[in-house]
């Protein structure tokens, strides 16, 4: 008969949370079983217990060592066009659909050309800045472009990182971008450049009469007011596409902005006298003017397209200001005026008026402060007779 099995319980007592374990001799070999800490339940009680059950195993022949655990498995290297394939599928739904379109364009036509292949391993920095000059080299888009298409791939890479599928984002980082020049910024300056514009507008609508009727194409008298949205309320050209009655509260001075780019532009904006007097002209001369109606309706009374709003009044009332300022020896509008500019002359508006920049910036919708402090400082040098003027335009109500 062999001898007997035996054994006993050990503790490790060498910091405040004793560990319980088993040594004994099994199959001709000392063994050791750790069993676990005090804080998830072991005693010396319960630990003289499992070792009894397991001497009794081993004189039944039936114990075995626990098997090791299993090695981890080695991490896919996936290539780059699976990884941004799977990783644009699961943020999609958080996007919105220009959003969407935008990252597939800055995907398909730039980025997955040059890394569709290369695994996220492959993706070094010098990889990174192979790619930039590529595209410099290509000169297909601006560098303000490429720089963004970058910043997607650090936003994808950044993923990759978080699911330690790589060590480090060889995309991150100013050194991977070009460097690109500010643009100049550019807003209507003066009260005068204002009216040009506007009355510039009102000619156009006069046009739009003589086509008349509801439904025929430009019969609709919209263009002054429109324009005056942009340069008094500073709404994004989407936000004002899909301005509608229900939004605007004449009687309270307030028009309100639900459906915007950032959660900072959903917002409340105060509307000025002169802003009320084109809204409250424009509600009784429109046809359409329920509550749920588009402020500034196509024709048909659907969403007016928005490169109809650059081409057909924007750029015509700017032609005609121009045409109208030369006729009395004045300095044209500024080259590069676009429905975002016009927000910015609304931003140099409340400046001269002495807003000061954090309502500024609650009335534009912006989460930066930079760009409101550039029109702020811009602002204050403003001569006190310009103020005058401006102020004088802004307090005027066209509409009683």
């Amino acid at each position: 008969m062999g001898r007997p099995a035996t054994g006993h319980v050990a503790v490790d007592r060498r910091t405040s949370n004793p560990t319980f374990g088993l040594r004994f001799t099994a199959n001709g070999k000392r063994q050791y079983v750790r069993l676990g800490t005090a804080s998830e339940g072991w005693t010396p009680t319960s630990a003289y217990a499992e070792l009894q059950n397991v001497l009794a195993d081993i004189r039944r022949g039936i114990w075995q060592p626990a098997s090791p655990a299993p090695a981890p498995e080695a991490k896919e290297d996936q290539t780059f066009h699976q990884f941004a394939t799977n990783w644009l599928t699961a943020v999609r739904g958080e996007l919105r659909p220009k959003t969407v379109l935008d990252y597939e364009w800055q995907l398909s036509c730039h980025l997955l050309p040059f890394f569709r292949a290369h695994r996220l391993s492959q993706i070094t920095v010098q990889e990174v800045d192979r790619y930039r000059q590529t595209q410099v080299r290509c000169d297909q888009i601006s560098p303000t472009s490429i720089n963004k298409t970058i910043t997607r791939l650090a936003q994808i890479l950044e993923v990759a990182v978080e699911y330690e599928l790589i060590d480090r984002n060889p995309a991150r980082g100013r050194r991977r971008r070009l460097k690109v020049a500010r643009p100049v910024s550019v807003w209507l300056d003066s009260a005068e450049q204002i009216e040009a514009l506007l009355d510039a507008a009102s000619l156009l609508d006069e046009k739009a009469k003589l086509k008349g009727g509801r439904h025929q194409k430009g019969g609709l008298v919209y263009r002054r007011a429109l324009l005056a949205t942009f340069l008094f309320a500073g709404l994004r050209i989407g936000e004002l596409t899909n301005l509608r009655w229900r939004d605007i509260d004449l009687p309270g001075n307030r028009l309100f902005v639900h459906e915007a780019k950032t959660d900072a532009g959903v917002r409340e904006v105060d509307i000025l006298p002169v802003l009320r007097g084109e809204l409250a002209r424009h509600h009784r001369t429109s046809p359409y003017r329920s509550p749920g109606d588009y402020v500034f309706p196509s024709a048909a009374g659907t969403k007016l397209a928005e490169s109809n709003i650059r081409r057909r009044v924007l750029d015509k009332a700017i032609a005609g200001a121009n045409k109208a300022l030369a006729n009395a020896d004045e300095a044209p509008l500024p080259d590069g005026l676009t429905p975002h500019k016009l927000r910015h002359t609304f931003a140099s508006t409340l400046v001269a008026l002495g807003v000061d920049p954090g309502s500024v910036m609650d009335q534009l919708g912006h989460a930066d402060p930079a760009f409101t402090l550039r029109i702020y400082r811009h602002g204050m040098r403003r001569d006190p007779a310009a103020k005058r003027r401006l102020r004088a335009l802004v307090e005027r109500n066209r509409g009683k």
